[in-house]
């Protein structure tokens, strides 16, 4: 890719980055009302009723297990499609776009896992919640930075954006090598067989997407049989949707599916997800309980450990040249964004589901956990950069 295809961003790609942030944005807030809608019904007389739709079977799954293995793979399918545009020919194309991200996303990674293991370290039984506090909710933390308005430089919805785009990328990997067990050997080669064609298909210039859909739709039974986590699938489907060049992207199939999946991911699978997940009783939930290994390695993780992981190492790679602040932005709007990278909903519950398939309980734990550390990371940020706002307003004025 030549130095002026990197730099110069074409229309339309400037359009979905628009369409990207501010359906993002609004499908934040959609996903905050839908995880309250959760909550309100898990502690009221309809509880009853919540929890046993969620466990009627259908076509030989629960309504639970298709929302988080069929659904989730049109969120993984989307998340894949994101990270290869933002790769090939969007703001991750080059070292200098990656770096800040990329940094800041090890660190938010990294120091919350540490937390929790730290935390868990005497507990064998909840060790293998690592990873869920090691995520980031895009949705919910732009809906939340969308609140702010312009008070916010759009450079740092960007990074936000960005470091969520590659947190998820981090996510999928610790799926596919930590949270998966009991290996179907046929089943496996059926899928990888599949996903040769579908390889094959986009080397040999096929650009219509009802044959990728349709295969896709095979890769994911397939995967779903194997072993390997269903929503995979949506991932490995992404990597095989055609590009193109960045001068065709009029005519780019994933540009076009990615288009179109947006409003359906915001507005309906992750709320779908948010409130079927989201719904915990708190009915003899105590203080007590909350200072568990699990619930305090959680909200610890993602309060303290990824302001601490995302400033530490994006401040450090500022300092030593590797990458620049983000434009129009400050130290302490930096660090706002930071805290609310805290906010670990959707990609947090679904690794906690992972994390504990066979404990109900510990699965209530996480999302308690998850609930308490993403609202704190959400009020810390807002404020902090809600006060950076005034501070800025105030020194113009004088």
């Amino acid at each position: 890719m030549s130095k002026q295809q990197t730099t110069v961003e074409t229309p339309r790609a400037a359009a979905i980055l628009a369409r990207f942030l501010s359906s993002e944005s609004a499908g934040g807030l959609v996903l905050m009302g839908a995880a309250l809608a959760a909550l309100i019904v898990a502690n009221s007389p309809l509880s009853q009723g919540y929890f046993a739709v969620l466990h009627t079977a259908w076509l030989g799954m629960s309504v639970a297990h298709w929302v988080n293995d069929g659904l989730m793979a049109i969120f993984f399918l989307m998340v894949g499609l994101e990270i290869k545009r933002e790769v090939l020919a969007g703001g991750l194309s080059t070292w200098g776009q990656r770096a800040l991200p990329g940094f800041g996303a090890l660190g938010g990674m990294v120091v919350p896992a540490l937390i929790y293991i730290a935390i868990n370290w005497g507990h064998p039984e909840t060790l293998s919640g690592w990873a869920i506090p090691a995520a980031t909710d895009i949705a919910f933390a732009l809906g939340v930075l969308s609140l702010l308005g312009k008070r916010v430089p759009i450079s740092l919805k960007v990074f936000l954006a960005a470091l969520a785009i590659i947190d998820d990328l981090g996510a999928v990997v610790i799926i596919a090598f930590f949270y998966t067990s009991g290996l179907s050997m046929p089943m496996l080669l059926a899928s990888l067989a599949t996903l040769v064609i579908l390889i094959a298909m986009n080397r040999l210039g096929v650009r219509r997407l009802l044959p990728y859909l349709l295969l896709g739709g095979v890769l994911w039974y397939f995967v779903l049989q194997s072993g390997v986590h269903a929503t995979l699938a949506g991932v490995a489907l992404a990597m095989c949707i055609p590009m193109g060049k960045p001068e065709e992207e009029a005519r780019s199939p994933l540009m076009f599916l990615e288009e179109k999946l947006h409003s359906w991911v915001a507005f309906a699978v992750v709320p779908i997800f948010g409130f079927a997940n989201a719904g915990v009783s708190l009915a003899g939930i105590s203080l007590e309980n909350l200072v568990d290994p699990v619930p305090l390695g959680v909200a610890l993780g993602l309060l303290v450990g990824k302001q601490v992981g995302i400033f530490l190492l994006a401040g450090l790679a500022i300092r030593f040249g590797l990458a620049k602040l983000p434009q129009g932005s400050s130290w302490v709007q930096l660090y706002g964004v930071a805290l609310l990278c805290g906010i670990g909903f959707t990609m947090s519950l679904f690794i906690g589901n992972l994390a504990f398939p066979g404990s109900p309980h510990l699965v209530d734990e996480v999302k308690v956990g998850v609930l308490i550390g993403s609202i704190l990371a959400a009020i810390a940020g807002v404020t902090v950069l809600r006060r950076c706002s005034a501070q800025v307003s105030a020194a113009a004025a004088k």
